[in-house]
């Protein structure tokens, strides 16, 4: 790959040349919203092969060549229609808006069985709405790879901030990169990470372009989903729910969202439809402090958007943004907080994942845990909190459960490990690590734990 733009998906690159160069190889179907980089990312990938086919199927004529069955006959169409020579080279066949014919995803199959020499990619938009009604799906026949916004080391890759991403990926930090790190990841913050929005900010470096290009997006996300509303209801509430959704608590009532008179169950599926779209996640908190971590569906989730620049475009908050040096002042830390979650999911391509936040809810009281990470045998706690001393009370309660004596901290000052005690007296260590760490909270907790002890 070369730099610059290129450079934005780098490690989804090398994901597909592990895939390319695996005798396992199967199918593979790249996963993720719309506008996140999918039919960019194959065309740079093609590069590898010495022919590159490419299907769109929103196009009639490629989407009538999936009535054969004859796998045969499929590829010879292909290669006809799209003049593409029969030789010994590397294929790679591209079908984009998979979504669009049910059949071609049915075909995905034969090609692992019958044609395994050519790699196959499939992509689409929505892909989790037609993939349950898919009749005969090829399970276990194809691979997923998930594909997210940008996080903050792919935008310094995009923005050809070498130096910087250098120093990003030292464990620990160097102090003396800190402030300009911190520059950076205030300014990713204010942009987000879709890839159009990336590439345009960096052409001109003007702010002002950015809500424009946002409620775009925003639009033809809910123009997307609205489809797969069953009635008129349906897309009434999920309407209801995408102008709403940013204005809603920390953590979500289903019944009556959006101070609506809408039921729980109405709601409910609703949100669950926008979440199977990846525009609006549920993120469910656990009660566990040991592995492994299981989903409490019973309490309240929180809503997690695709992107936090898309957030802050909806809250109307860039200019607020640009002026600020901390971001947990920023909407009660909402911001820092999803900036977090963001870039841990980010790091997460060969599953579907999504994090968990931890709480403990009794009578009188409570504890909510921001995030848990499983590292090995433990489940680390991870609170997203504003200055040196900000309240730990939560991460007190955790700590003191736990089979193990180690806490993370993300906030906006500098790397350092310190030694605490819970009110109860128990020790343990804490890891202070700034917020632009969130890629890197793996191979932190694998430093942490092995050079640090009680």
């Amino acid at each position: 790959m070369e730099e610059g733009e290129s450079g934005i998906k780098r490690k989804a690159y090398n994901s597909l040349v592990k895939w390319k160069n695996s005798p396992h190889r199967k199918p593979l179907l790249l996963r993720g919203a719309r506008q996140v980089g999918k039919t960019t990312l194959v065309r740079q990938f093609s590069n590898e092969f010495s022919h590159f086919a490419e299907l769109n199927l929103e196009k009639k004529a490629d989407r009538e060549l999936f009535e054969t069955e004859d796998i045969g006959k499929l590829v010879g169409a292909i290669l006809l229609l799209k003049n593409i020579p029969v030789s010994n080279g590397p294929l790679l066949l591209f079908i984009d808006e998979i979504q669009e014919e049910p059949k071609a995803i049915q075909r995905l199959r034969y090609f692992h069985e019958e044609r395994p020499d050519i790699h196959v990619i499939a992509a689409g938009s929505l892909l989790e709405f037609v993939l349950k009604e898919v009749p005969s799906f090829p399970v276990g026949r194809i691979e997923y790879l998930y594909l997210h916004p940008l996080n903050f080391e792919e935008y310094l890759a995009a923005i050809e901030q070498e130096r910087a991403l250098e120093m990003l990926n030292t464990t620990p930090i160097p102090e003396y990169a800190q402030s300009v790190l911190l520059d950076q990841f205030h300014e990713y913050a204010v942009i987000g990470g879709m890839p159009e929005i990336v590439s345009r900010f960096k052409e001109d470096r003007n702010y002002s372009i950015l809500p424009t290009i946002y409620n775009q997006l925003w639009r033809a996300y809910r123009d997307d989903v609205e489809k797969y509303g069953k009635n008129g209801t349906d897309r009434k509430i999920i309407r209801h729910i995408i102008a709403f959704a940013p204005e809603e608590p920390d953590r979500i009532k289903m019944e009556g969202f959006g101070k609506s008179n809408y039921r729980s169950r109405e709601v409910g599926e609703a949100l669950r439809g926008l979440d199977m779209a990846r525009i609006i996640r549920l993120i469910y908190p656990t009660t566990d402090v040991k592995p492994p971590i299981s989903t409490d569906l019973r309490k309240r989730p929180r809503l997690q958007f695709l992107d936090t620049g898309l957030l802050n475009n909806l809250l109307l908050l860039q200019g607020e943004m640009i002026r600020m040096s901390d971001m947990n002042d920023l909407h009660r830390g909402r911001i820092a907080h999803h900036l977090v979650t963001q870039e841990l999911i980010s790091i997460h391509e060969e599953i579907d994942y999504k994090p968990h936040f931890w709480v403990r809810e009794e009578k009188g009281g409570g504890s909510e845990v921001d995030l848990v990470y499983r590292f090995d045998k433990w489940i680390i706690p991870i609170e997203v909190k504003s200055g040196k001393q900000g309240k730990l009370r939560s991460l007190h309660q955790f700590i003191e459960r736990a089979d193990h004596s180690y806490a993370i901290r993300m906030y906006a000052g500098k790397f350092n490990v310190e030694k605490h005690k819970t009110p109860g007296g128990k020790p343990y260590l804490l890891m202070n690590m700034p917020y632009y760490l969130g890629t890197k909270i793996p191979e932190y907790t694998e430093y942490f734990v092995s050079n640090h002890k009680i």
